[in-house]
């Protein structure tokens, strides 16, 4: 019976075996080519964003679409960890978080406040730097009132294994605690020195695998990485990045992305052959899909001079948006328009699809459309 064996049977005999491996590791320096698949992806995004960013919309659009892309990726990027919350209690709980919350309302709720943090600095900085007191400050986001506060922000000092629920043992042993600071700082230098040299998408794709191989939390790893690297695909020059969501192409097929993102064995044996070609064609797939999805729905959104919003329109959206509904008499606090033009604008935002009316007579009233919301 060979010890690589015996490991599979005594996870005790990892960490001896780790110590005689871990010396023949070499700098990070990535496995990948540039296959005609990957290259015709990238072509393509450049493309795409090159489209969009010829384009423009007007505001109230751009803070509908930025809304929704917060939304999505809060449900997306919390459902691929398994939170059973669909995405219509999502949209709830962002817009009134409760007084007595759930773990799974929390981790939405958490996440959405790294995705507002990022997008201010974003806007502030152009090239917002990703290094490791800004991967610890979104953990520590991401991971409030989740873990035990001495945990979150925190490099992991502890081992951890990977399990597959389906088989019900372990698939991968990370490297050890004691090595993921190295590692971290290898990997975050790395992205430094290649920043300008290689395609941003390539670029994000290695860092997302390698923050997953590295494993470098005790939880939390996946959730981090996919707002880390969010950082890195701002650096593709899409004007519109605050529109875009890429963890809802991974959380259509949760299968598929664990398949291509995951690693199996034993760090130490695979960490200098592994080969991220697969994943980074995978990844700049998904990339590109969703910015079809948003040109799409960008391309049903836009408006048309006859169906153009007014100041009043935006003032009614504004306040419904803020109180959850709104009546004809609370219309006139927020506008000047005579009681016949009030049920036109009534039923021409009916029309464009932004509100619906309830209710009868006079205890009519008018919500955000539940497509809209």
């Amino acid at each position: 019976m060979s010890f690589i064996f015996l490991l599979h049977l005594d996870n005790r005999l990892i960490f001896v075996y780790n110590t005689l491996m871990k010396n023949s590791t070499v700098p990070f320096n990535p496995l990948y080519s540039i296959t005609p698949n990957l290259l015709d992806s990238i072509k393509r995004i450049s493309a795409q964003i090159a489209l969009l960013n010829t384009r423009r919309f007007p505001k109230i659009i751009m803070a509908e679409f930025e809304r929704h892309a917060r939304e999505i990726s809060a449900f997306s990027s919390t459902s691929i960890e398994g939170n059973p919350l669909p995405l219509t209690e999502v949209r709830r709980i962002l817009k009134n978080l409760p007084h007595n919350i759930t773990n799974s309302q929390k981790e939405v709720a958490n996440y959405n406040d790294a995705l507002v943090m990022l997008n201010r600095q974003l806007t502030t900085h152009q090239n917002l730097s990703l290094n490791l007191p800004l991967i610890l400050e979104i953990h520590k986001i991401i991971m409030k009132d989740l873990l035990i506060k001495s945990k979150c922000g925190i490099l992991r000092k502890e081992p951890v294994f990977v399990n597959d629920p389906r088989l019900q043992k372990t698939i991968y042993w990370p490297p050890d605690h004691e090595d993921v600071l190295n590692l971290m700082d290898e990997l975050t230098g790395y992205i430094k020195q290649n920043v300008s040299k290689l395609d941003p998408i390539i670029l994000a794709g290695i860092f997302h695998k390698q923050f997953v191989v590295i494993h470098p939390f005790i939880d939390g790893n996946g959730r981090t990485v996919r707002l880390l690297v969010k950082v890195l695909l701002a650096g593709m020059g899409l004007d519109t990045f605050n529109l875009f969501s890429f963890e809802n192409y991974y959380n259509r097929n949760v299968t598929r992305y664990f398949q291509n993102v995951g690693v199996k064995g034993n760090y130490y044996d695979i960490a200098n052959t592994l080969d991220f070609t697969a994943w980074l064609e995978y990844f700049a797939e998904g990339i590109l899909d969703e910015l079809y999805r948003i040109s799409k729905e960008l391309d049903i959104a836009v408006i048309e001079p006859s169906t153009e919003l007014k100041e009043y329109h935006k003032a009614m959206l504004a306040y419904i948006d803020k109180k959850g509904f709104i009546t004809d008499r609370e219309y006139t606090l927020v506008t000047s328009r005579a009681r016949p033009t009030r049920a036109l604008d009534f039923n021409k935002m009916i029309t464009l699809g932004y509100i619906e009316r309830l209710g009868k007579g006079k205890a009519t009233y008018y919500k955000l459309k539940k497509d809209k919301g």
